[in-house]
């Protein structure tokens, strides 16, 4: 271990010069001419810290559920209707856990992001009472629900981990209710740790450990350093500001259930009183149960493919979970979205709602609140033309029409040789 400079308080000195916009000035200039998802991911790619992007970035074991969650967009067709009459602007309005929003789409419920942007979850924030859409915030955020609350006024959902100590699960819960979140998402799929071997080979760790390795990577990445080096060291606000992310890991490790059973998530229910989902539903009939037991909403979601490897790719899964939950249950997807096109097919195929989490994390740790904002504008965009070109002015009318314009296309990802290559985001992308 070397030389801590936020143990020592260099970060107060350092916040007085004002080299930050001198380090970000190449990336804001790249940001603004990104016209996708994939150019947000490169420039992410060259602004931060190597640790801090592959664990952004990566997936569980050989990735395989990674690329499969992207590649099962790309097999399904859209058969669109011509001379559908649709004057724009078309109505991108929609409801998510009973609540209007402008778009139906919103960023996921992530940890940690001020370890990707000194401004972290306060930048999704901003972007999402920006667009009028609903924030999703992570129990173990970087930022605290107070101040969350003071920036989005809208719809907000509370994530919330399998916690063992039931008396931490209701002072969560009460922090979360006051400080104005409407709904709440149990995350069901992280009783066990998913093995994520980037993780493992860059050694990392919250906040980055300053030995000789993490100090090399961080040289090399300046306006990500100097982020992180001149402002207040993070912790995880929602659970207790008083200790570092890095003294609170191993009470976080601690306090995973992996016992958590159907009993506990009724016991959670009644203490939350109000809407709620199970994040993490891939099975039917796990679904039919949740819905049994009270939860009002099914989160269908793989966790990113971070967790099970091979687990299926939530698009493929969303119809089957849609007929045996019937039409009136209300159903989010997230899961390998990278495209409005993807938002579209989703909606059609049964989602009420989508949730992004590596799109809007590009647009973070590429340029804070602006890199957000400008993921959520590509996004939108997409998804407006996907729309107009389907014949569908309405949210409403593609989940009406949806299952006839969608259909299977039988290809596997091998038709595709080039298509996941590393350095271009399961897509391309050039800035």
């Amino acid at each position: 271990m070397i030389f801590n400079p936020h143990k020592y308080g260099v970060h107060k000195f350092l916040q007085k010069i004002p080299l930050g916009a001198v380090f970000d000035a190449p990336y804001k200039a790249r940001l603004k001419k990104a016209v996708n998802i994939a150019d947000l991911r490169l420039i992410a790619k060259s602004r931060a810290h190597k640790m801090v992007f592959d664990y952004l970035d990566s997936g569980a074991d050989d990735e395989i559920s990674l690329r499969r969650g992207k590649d099962a967009y790309s097999q399904l067709e859209m058969h669109y209707k011509i001379l559908a009459g649709i004057k724009p602007p078309l109505d991108l309005r929609t409801k998510i856990f009973g609540q209007d929003v402008n778009l139906p789409f919103f960023g996921c419920p992530t940890a940690g992001n001020r370890m990707f942007h000194w401004e972290g979850e306060t930048a999704a924030a901003k972007a999402a009472e920006h667009h009028g859409t609903m924030y999703g915030l992570s129990s173990l955020a970087t930022t605290g629900i107070t101040e969350i609350g003071k920036i989005h006024n809208g719809p907000k959902v509370f994530q919330l981990y399998v916690w063992k100590d039931r008396e931490l699960v209701k002072e969560v819960l009460a922090k979360a209710k006051e400080g104005g979140f409407n709904a709440l998402a149990l995350t069901v799929d992280f009783t066990w740790y998913g093995n994520r071997e980037r993780d493992i080979r860059n050694d990392f760790s919250i906040p980055p450990k300053y030995n000789l390795k993490q100090t090399i990577e961080a040289l090399k990445k300046p306006a990500w350093t100097w982020d992180f080096l001149s402002h207040e060291p993070y912790t995880y606000a929602c659970i207790n500001t008083e200790v570092p992310a890095d003294s609170l890991a191993a009470f976080v490790n601690s306090q995973i259930m992996p016992e958590f059973s159907w009993k506990d998530a009724e016991w959670l229910l009644g203490e939350w009183n109000g809407p709620a989902a199970p994040k993490g539903v891939v099975r039917p009939e796990d679904a039919k149960k949740a819905i049994e037991i009270g939860f009002s909403t099914i989160w269908v979601s793989n966790h990113g493919a971070r967790q099970l490897e091979t687990s299926p790719a939530t698009i493929d899964v969303l119809p089957s979970i849609r007929e045996a939950v019937g039409p009136d249950v209300e159903i989010i997807l997230d899961g390998g979205v990278q495209r409005g096109t993807d938002i579209a097919k989703a909606i059609a195929l049964g989602a009420d709602s989508v949730g992004v989490g590596k799109p809007y994390l590009w647009g973070l740790a590429a340029g804070g609140t602006e890199g957000v904002i400008k993921a959520y504008d590509i996004l939108k965009k997409e998804l407006d033309r996907a729309m107009g070109l389907l014949g569908t002015p309405t949210v409403a009318a593609l989940k009406k029409e949806g299952p006839s314009l969608i259909k299977r296309r039988p290809i596997s990802s091998r038709d595709y040789p080039d298509i996941y290559a590393p350095d271009r985001g399961y897509g391309g992308g050039i800035v």
